[in-house]
């Protein structure tokens, strides 16, 4: 009996688990584990989601290029590359939309009588080209496609620009007929008629800030051309997808998102709505007298009022610091010049003087604080800027950092944390 008893006792204990034996490598590994993933979380809730919204071309994608300029990487050469084609491009938008507002205001004939009047004084372009070839040119080949022959010129092979496949094919395209037109869009551009069309420019929607490229056609058909800082925050790309960025500032980490303002992308934004800590909304003031290019009837100010305010508004954001940036400054303040702000029906409340910069300011500042429901935009959270100047947008964005570190930095979340 006794050693049946031990031989089933043997059994037994033969059939049971191992000993679990955790080794010391194992242990320190568990450990580094645990902690990588408390290290991961904490970084998570202190990480601050900033979001930039705006209707479109209010400039919210060049204060995003902004902050790559002042916190991000180098541009690399393929970058610097695709920014040479859009720029390229952007000039061939801007001197089609020119050239048929030009037609629509009926000014073809004080081309002819320009250029008339050039032939007679012998005082032609250096190319040879008067105003209206120069325009008939542009017309048949880049605006109504009326030319039967290919252009007889072909790029520089040796252009440091090239082409880029990021920018796309249609942009591409136009980036190459930049270069065998841009004598054309230099005599057009720099005759008279056009300057008076220019004055009219937001007719047809053309990017105000473009005019610099235009002042500098030798530069950018140049074959050792490569995009300054400037000319990339002034260049057009249509945002079409959430783009997103990080940085670490003051070792405090940021994600960065800017989104299409036009109104097929909005229902692109509540992807981006969870966890916000602080919205950063853009509006052009320069644009109180132009209206939507995808709704012709629809004036640009009022729709970034009722974009405004449906932001302002929205439970996503009932908790969320929001800050108003009053971007184009140096355009608004050209504009007001020549544009009297109470002749727009839509702001024939406005009893300021016609000229007045800082009377106009103040007018738009009041009309989005009419859109809020109990509170005020704290004025610190109000930012007359000028997107394009690194220098200015620079002193906002700190002075903002500052401003929200001294009131609350985990409440505000914004350009830090406790």
């Amino acid at each position: 009996m006794g050693s049946c008893q031990s031989k089933q006792k043997h059994i037994i204990a033969k059939d049971q688990p191992p000993p679990s034996i955790v080794t010391p490598n194992e242990r320190n590994h568990h450990m580094f584990i645990e902690d990588s993933l408390s290290e991961e979380k904490r970084l998570e809730a202190e990480k601050i989601k900033l979001l930039l919204l705006g209707a479109g071309e209010s400039g919210k994608s060049t204060v995003f290029k902004q902050m790559r300029i002042l916190y991000g990487s180098l541009k690399t050469d393929e970058d610097l590359k695709m920014y040479g084609v859009v720029v390229r491009s952007n000039i061939i938008v801007a001197i089609r939309k020119l050239c048929l507002l030009l037609r629509k205001l009926g000014l073809e004939h004080k081309l002819d009588e320009e250029s008339q009047a050039a032939t007679l004084t012998d005082r032609e372009d250096i190319s040879g080209m008067t105003p209206r070839q120069a325009y008939d040119q542009i017309t048949a080949y880049l605006v109504d496609n009326t030319a039967t022959e290919p252009y007889p010129a072909s790029p520089d092979p040796s252009d440091w620009v090239g082409r880029s496949p990021r920018a796309g094919l249609n942009v591409n395209n136009d980036a190459k007929q930049f270069l065998q037109h841009v004598e054309a869009i230099r005599v057009i551009w720099q005759c008279r008629v056009m300057r008076s069309v220019w004055m009219k420019r937001a007719q047809a929607n053309v990017n105000d800030s473009h005019k610099d490229y235009l002042q500098d056609l030798t530069r950018i058909a140049s074959p050792v051309y490569k995009p300054t800082e400037h000319d990339i925050l002034i260049c057009r790309i249509r945002t079409t997808q959430i783009t997103m960025e990080r940085y670490v500032i003051d070792q405090i980490n940021f994600e960065v998102y800017d989104v299409g303002g036009q109104r097929s992308e909005r229902r692109k934004w509540i992807e981006c709505f969870e966890g916000v800590g602080a919205v950063v909304f853009v509006v052009a003031l320069s644009e109180y007298d132009q209206n939507l290019a995808e709704s012709k009837r629809v004036n640009r100010m009022m729709e970034a009022l009722d974009l405004f305010e449906s932001v302002v508004k929205n439970r996503a954001f009932q908790d969320t610091s929001i800050m108003l940036f009053l971007n184009k400054k140096d355009i608004f303040a050209e504009k007001v010049m020549y544009s009297d702000i109470g002749a727009v029906a839509h702001f024939s409340d406005y009893d300021g003087s016609p000229e007045d910069f800082d009377e106009g300011v103040l007018y738009f500042i009041q009309k989005f604080q009419d859109r809020l429901v109990d509170d005020e935009l704290n004025e610190a959270f109000i930012h007359v800027t000028c997107a394009t100047n690194t220098t200015n947008m620079e002193f906002v964005l700190d002075s903002l950092k500052t401003i929200m570190m001294a009131e609350n930095i985990r409440e505000s979340c914004f350009f830090g944390s406790d």
